[in-house]
Formats: C-alpha cells, sequence, structure tokens
C-alpha cells in the first residue's frame, strides 16, 4: 500500500468510493447524486489537501482544509487493513491538531478516532449537517 497527492484523475475513483459509503449506510439519507459526488470530489482535490491510499488504483482517502479532516473514506474491501490509520497518520505528520465531525450513530468510526487519540469534545442533534443526522465533534491535538 501506498499514500500518494491524490490528482485530478482520482476523482472519478473518490466519488465511487465516498457513494458506495453512502448507499450502505442505513441510517443516513442519501441526498446526492453521482454526478453530485463525482463534483465535489473534484473540488476537494482542487481546493484541499488529499491523500489517497491504495496500490494501483486509491481505495481510500482523506481530506483536510486546514486543521479540519472534511473526510475519510474507504473502499469496503479496504477497511480493516490499516489505510484508514495510515491515511491518518499522514495528516498528523502535516499538522500539531487535527478535528473532524463524525456521525454519533458511525460507531466503528468512532471508535477509530478514539483509538487513534481523538477526544470527543462536542454532540449535536444534526441541525447544521446536511443530512441532519445527529454528529459528534472530535479533536486530536499532537503531544509536546
Amino acid at each position: 500500500m501506498t499514500i500518494r497527492q491524490a490528482t485530478d484523475g482520482d476523482a472519478p475513483v473518490l466519488a465511487a468510493i465516498m457513494g458506495d459509503w453512502f448507499e450502505s449506510t442505513v441510517y443516513l439519507p442519501r441526498i446526492h447524486t453521482p454526478e453530485q459526488d463525482l463534483r465535489f470530489t473534484e473540488h476537494l482535490i482542487k481546493t484541499q489537501d488529499v491523500l489517497v491510499s491504495g496500490t494501483d488504483t486509491p481505495t481510500g482517502f482523506i481530506a483536510r482544509a486546514g486543521d479540519e479532516i472534511c473526510q475519510l473514506y474507504l473502499a469496503s474491501e479496504a477497511r480493516g487493513q490499516g489505510q484508514g490509520r495510515a491515511l491518518l497518520d499522514a495528516m498528523k505528520q502535516r499538522t500539531d491538531q487535527l478535528a473532524l465531525w463524525c456521525f454519533q450513530q458511525n460507531t466503528d468510526a468512532r471508535r477509530f478516532y478514539e483509538h487513534n487519540g481523538f477526544t470527543a469534545v462536542d454532540m449535536t442533534d444534526g441541525q447544521n449537517n446536511d443530512e441532519k443526522v445527529p454528529d459528534v465533534r472530535y479533536v486530536w491535538e499532537r503531544l509536546s
């Protein structure tokens, strides 16, 4: 597995990874079309720090704007193999603090973030996210 900076050509694969996750997550409404997902990932690559994991074709990605992790998705076949941690660790090397939002019902992701040093600092009813699903705010700070 390698980690590298995303390129414009990665956008369709990243859109498919993200879209597949939303399709398989029963507690979330599907509010975007595959075409919207593609435009979104094209925009991410142009405006954020986006890393991909995998070998030849990306099987996961993470996107960061400043200290905010905005996206972290893995293809279903790549989960549980250390790619998420590798992507997160790569972003941790670039800054002294990170923050992110996670859906409260996403217990696997919450366990993952907590295991990787993130602390829950706020919970909301979800009225400020697109899906209107309760979420939790996590932060990580490098220890001195």
